[in-house]
């Protein structure tokens, strides 16, 4: 853990990852998916399905921002997620069904303590967040997030998904303060190492309860979840 007296003198703004760390992205999926696969006869875990869901999205994404081919619009690459998966489980399907199940990521609420949490932290800090989404998705998503956020910067800005380190160091020239002024707050332990490895701090959110790995980039801090990271550093 790092001196948090110090990361509070220092600090001036947080960024936070929006998929799985502001919205509660698998339990919001898997609530839209549950009604579709039970009208499709599938028999299996919508949970285990939105999971293969999502695990098929960020390896295509990733493959996407290694290839530096031009970046890929996140709902294009959600869309060939959805598909994929359904494949993998032998549902038939369409592409208005494909379309409409990765348009609900538009409408993904908040975990229970986030809104709260966010109030407290804007008491003291600039919030931001910095999505891997679209520019019109997150745009979209603004009304269901329980906080109006400083500013919004999509990935599309630098061309790469996270965790390019090009996605933070052109958030930080957007935000326009310098590098060790900013935290990166994420559930995803990827994105954590992309900030630290980018020459910000980052905190992470574990509330699934799970190390958080080997690596030189650790991050500053480690919570259970944001209102603790609130009472830590608000």
């Amino acid at each position: 853990m790092a001196d948090i007296k110090l990361l509070k003198r220092e600090l001036k703004v947080l960024t936070f990852d929006q998929y799985g760390t502001v919205v509660d992205m698998q339990g919001g999926l898997t609530k839209i998916a549950t009604p579709y696969l039970e009208e499709k006869g599938w028999k299996g875990e919508p949970s285990r399905f939105v999971t293969w869901w999502r695990r098929t999205h960020f390896e295509n994404s990733m493959i996407d921002a290694l290839c530096d081919r031009g970046h890929t619009p996140y709902r294009e690459i959600g869309h060939r997620a959805v598909s994929f998966t359904l494949d993998r489980a032998g549902i038939q399907h369409t592409s208005a069904e494909v379309e409409m199940l990765v348009s609900e990521i538009e409408k993904l609420t908040p975990f229970p303590e986030v809104p709260d949490a966010l109030k407290r932290l804007a008491k003291q800090y600039k919030l931001v967040i910095l999505s891997n989404g679209d520019r019109d998705m997150l745009e979209a998503a603004k009304p269901y997030l329980g906080h109006k956020f400083d500013q919004t910067i999509s990935v599309q800005e630098a061309g790469y998904f996270k965790p390019h380190r090009k996605t933070y160091e052109k958030a930080v020239e957007l935000i326009g303060l310098e590098v060790m002024e900013c935290m990166h707050v994420a559930n995803h332990t990827f994105d954590c190492v992309g900030a630290k490895a980018a020459g910000m701090r980052s905190a992470f959110i574990d509330r699934r309860d799970r190390p958080f790995g080997q690596t030189q980039h650790e991050p500053d801090i480690i919570v259970s979840s944001m209102s603790e990271l609130a009472d830590l550093i608000a």
